[in-house]
This record gives C-alpha cells, structure tokens and sequence, in this order.
C-alpha cells in the first residue's frame, strides 16, 4: 500500500514511518504543503496522511487543493488540534476521516484500511470474489473455504487485485504496490509473481480468476460485472513486438527509482 504522509515534524514522521513500514506500507513523506500537493497530483496513493500545521500553507488548504484538483485520494487527518470545530472543518474540507495526537499504532493501520476500502467501493474487510475470499484485515485468502498459503509480496498482488476488481493493473503499478519506487526489479518479475499465484489459485479451485490483459497488465475478473467491462482491448504492439508471460525471472536486474 502506497502512503503519502505530509507531516512538518521529523520525530513524528520517522516514527510514523517505521509505524507503517512494519505493516508492509510503502510511505513516502514530505514537510510541506505545497509539495505534498504536487506529489498527490503526479503520483498514484492509497492513502494521504495529513498534519494540519505545516509551515508553508495550513492544512486546510492542502485539502481545499487536493479536492479542487479532483484528487480523490483518501486523505486521514493526523492533528494534534482536538477541538470540534477542527474535525468539522477538516471534515468538510473533503477529509474521509481525522485521528488526535496521540494514537495507537492498530487503531491507525485499522482506519487507513478501511478508508481504502470504502475508497475502492468496499465497505467491509472481507471481499468476496466468486469462490475467492480476500480477508483484509487478517490479511488472508481462501478459496472455497479452504486457506491459501502465498508469500508476503503474492499477497500484496492479490490484494491491490481485490481492492480494483475488474480494473486492469499494469504492471508499473503492481511495482509500485510491491516495492514503492525503491530498488525495483524488471517489469518481468511481475510476471513470475502471478504465474505462481495463478498456480496456487488453479490448485485450489481448477480455474484461474486473473485474467492476462495482453499489452497492458492484469486483471481480477469481476463475476458480477460483464466481461465487456473488465476486458479492454490492448493498444496495438510496434515493430512486430510481442508481449510475453514469463514463467520464471531471466536476468532481473535491480534499479532505483526515486519519485
């Protein structure tokens, strides 16, 4: 999960960070208003954390510009201001929930999740799929009611596949699920990751929910959706390409990329 955190204050944000890291978040932290917005603007967040002193503009104003940029980014207010008249105005500023200093470590990760939730149209933390049960909060999968075991990074797959059913995830965007912009591998991994869950859903259930949308990524086959909206049809290929499925990684080489 990718975390945008505006917070002014350095001791705070560490330890918010290493909060949030231990429970797998990807985070990526600024001081300033202004730049948080732009950083909202440009990149794709699960969720914003916001303070609402910051130094070059008040957090208010970070919500008014968020909202008015049609950023529909979940945004969770971290404040140390408790008063009603706060909330409200946060609130109203287009806030989807507001958290007083200080707080408890389960009651955080517990609101981010459901704010994302209901964000991605779920309201609770078990999300049905077909015979495919995806348990947020345990952070879990069954298949006709029987567990399936995945690893850490195959669960965050499955998960960013849950939270978008029937929308195509490309495969940037699992990268920066996975590994949040920080020594990523080859686009290619993804392909191993799903080939290997896909292998583990088929020896559950003898059918495989994802679907291959050739040239653009993956998807999670929406049951209660028609195949015409889940299925977009690829952009054409250059120069007599061909967009292969890897069964197994070949020379992944690592990079960094810093947004």
């Amino acid at each position: 999960m990718r975390v945008l955190m505006i917070e002014p204050d350095s001791a705070t944000s560490q330890s918010l960070e290493l909060m949030l890291k231990s429970e797998d978040f990807n985070v990526y932290t600024t001081g300033l208003g202004e730049e948080g917005v732009d950083l909202a603007k440009l990149y794709d967040y699960d969720i914003i954390l916001l303070d609402l002193n910051l130094p070059d503009m008040s957090g208010f104003e970070v919500l008014r510009s968020l909202r008015v940029s049609k950023v529909k980014t979940g945004v969770l207010i971290l404040s140390g201001l408790a008063g009603v008249e706060d909330k409200v105005k946060g609130l109203g500023f287009g806030a989807d929930d507001y958290m007083t200093k200080p707080f408890h470590k389960d009651e955080l990760v517990a609101r981010i999740h459901a704010i994302v939730r209901r964000c991605n149209g779920h309201a609770q933390s078990v999300i049905q799929t077909g015979d495919l049960v995806v348990n947020l909060g345990q952070r879990t999968i069954e298949v006709k009611g029987k567990r399936v075991h995945l690893t850490g990074k195959e669960y965050q797959i499955m998960e960013l596949l849950t939270l978008r059913k029937g929308t195509t995830i490309t495969k940037e965007m699992f990268l920066n699920h996975l590994y949040g912009g920080m020594d990523e591998p080859e686009l290619k991994i993804i392909d191993v990751f799903i080939c290997k869950l896909r292998k583990k859903l088929r020896k559950a259930n003898e059918t495989d929910p994802i679907g291959t949308i050739w040239g653009r990524g993956y998807v999670l086959r929406d049951p209660d959706r028609s195949e015409a909206d889940q299925i977009v049809a690829p952009p054409p290929v250059p120069n007599g390409g061909v967009f292969e499925e890897f069964d197994r990684p070949d020379s992944l080489v690592r990079r960094t990329r810093t947004v």
